[in-house]
């Protein structure tokens, strides 16, 4: 009888599901109230009859840790939320995002030592009978990143989404950033800094249009 070797399975690591944390890790920013939802689902509209990409910004932080998670397209532009969350905690959940396509950039702050994961996620062609799958590749991961200046602190306050940590590589030379989220990571380094958030930091209100005036007003 012959032995049918399986394929194994991926590793479940940041290119679908985000960073992955140790427990000690995990349990500290449960212990501090700060939520992050990194994950990215697949959804059916049934009126639209597509599938779309489901992620939700959120996160914020204390004084010495922080962890944030946004959503921006391929071009690196924001995208407009579908619905903005508004909640009595804090450092939670911000908003609800749906795209064909788009790009997660997810950030955890221990004091001054940083992580950053930046992945592509779209959907795979699929028949009309069939359901895509969703497809994540990595375009940046950064490991103990280091930032000389404290953006949690209220004197700082206005220098933050302007600053990012630098992130080395094992030989010790400087990672660039891929230039098209260059901003948005200025802006998660602030969401990973913002102590006991309560808003988004990278997506933005959806243009509503007026049928009545055919113009565009934000939500």
């Amino acid at each position: 009888m012959t032995n049918v070797l399986k394929k194994p399975k991926p590793p479940r690591g940041a290119s679908s599901h985000g960073l992955v944390l140790p427990l000690g890790t995990l349990k500290a920013l449960q212990k501090r109230g700060i939520y992050c939802a990194p994950g990215v689902s697949l959804e059916h509209q049934h009126l639209a009859r597509r599938y779309v990409l489901r992620g939700v910004e959120s996160g914020g932080a204390v004084s010495d840790m922080g962890r944030a998670c946004a959503f921006v397209a391929e071009n690196g532009s924001p995208l407009p939320w579908l619905q903005c969350i508004h909640s009595i905690a804090v450092n939670g959940r911000h908003a609800i995002l749906l795209a064909e396509r788009m790009v997660r950039i997810e950030m955890l702050r221990s004091e001054r030592t940083w992580e950053l994961a930046i992945t592509l996620h779209t959907l795979s062609r699929a028949s009309d009978r069939e359901r895509p799958q969703i497809v994540s590749k990595p375009l940046f991961r950064g490991r103990d990143g280091v930032l000389s200046v404290d953006l949690w602190k209220e004197e700082n306050r206005g220098l933050r989404g302007k600053l990012a940590p630098i992130f080395y590589s094992r030989a010790g030379e400087a990672l660039p950033f891929p230039p098209l989220f260059e901003e948005a990571i200025r802006k998660i380094t602030a969401a990973a800094c913002c102590v006991g958030c309560k808003h988004t930091h990278v997506g933005v209100p959806p243009v509503v249009i007026d049928h009545v005036t055919n113009k565009g007003q934000l939500a």
